[in-house]
């Protein structure tokens, strides 16, 4: 697995073996990324339930300003970190151009917290029915949003999409089992 453009093109990403741990592809993010391409640069960017970090390392080599990785299993977290590293040495990245907060997502969502340009939302699949609704209401009303934020959710193709308060904009990827949509919000702030 590797970062797929930008300034740290090719360079690889350490995967941590864990049942919960389902990392994007190479091919799913090179597709992503080539949609919204126009929107990264110098941008603030979320990524929540962060795993290797693909989607916020892809984000930071191809210009977005800063990345924070929420992540809470600590050996994947780790490993996030030396990722982190690997693109920030390879990029010339600074060292605040990335953030880490080792807790769960919700627990991180319940403080106040400066607004995001863009935010990456993959949790396990199966943890999002249950949790969801909570992740969205509060990256809204705890101020983790604004106006022109993007939230760009991957999720199954047969997950539905309609959700209080955001406005689904576009959906990317083919109808087919298996295979990963990524759906694309614009919050209805007040």
């Amino acid at each position: 697995m590797r970062i797929s453009g930008g300034i740290a093109r090719g360079i690889p990403l350490r995967v941590t073996k864990s049942k919960s741990l389902r990392p994007a592809t190479e091919a799913n993010r090179e597709r992503l990324f080539s949609s919204i391409a126009n929107q990264i640069q110098h941008k603030k960017v979320l990524d929540l339930f962060a795993g290797t970090g693909s989607y916020g390392l892809e984000a930071l080599s191809r210009g977005a300003k800063n990345a924070h990785f929420i992540e809470q299993n600590k050996r994947v977290f780790n490993d996030l970190r030396h990722n982190f590293e690997q693109v920030k040495k390879s990029s010339g990245l600074d060292k605040f151009a990335g953030r880490f907060t080792n807790r769960d997502v919700l627990g991180f969502l319940k403080q106040e917290e400066k607004n995001y340009d863009i935010v990456f939302l993959d949790p396990p699949y199966e943890d999002f029915a249950k949790l969801g609704e909570k992740v969205l209401n509060l990256l809204i009303s705890n101020g983790f949003v604004h106006h022109g934020s993007v939230l760009i959710h991957e999720a199954p193709t047969q997950e539905t999409s309609n959700f209080i308060n955001w406005k689904l904009k576009k959906v990317l990827g083919k109808e087919k089992k298996g295979a990963p949509n990524y759906r694309i919000y614009s919050p209805v702030v007040p």
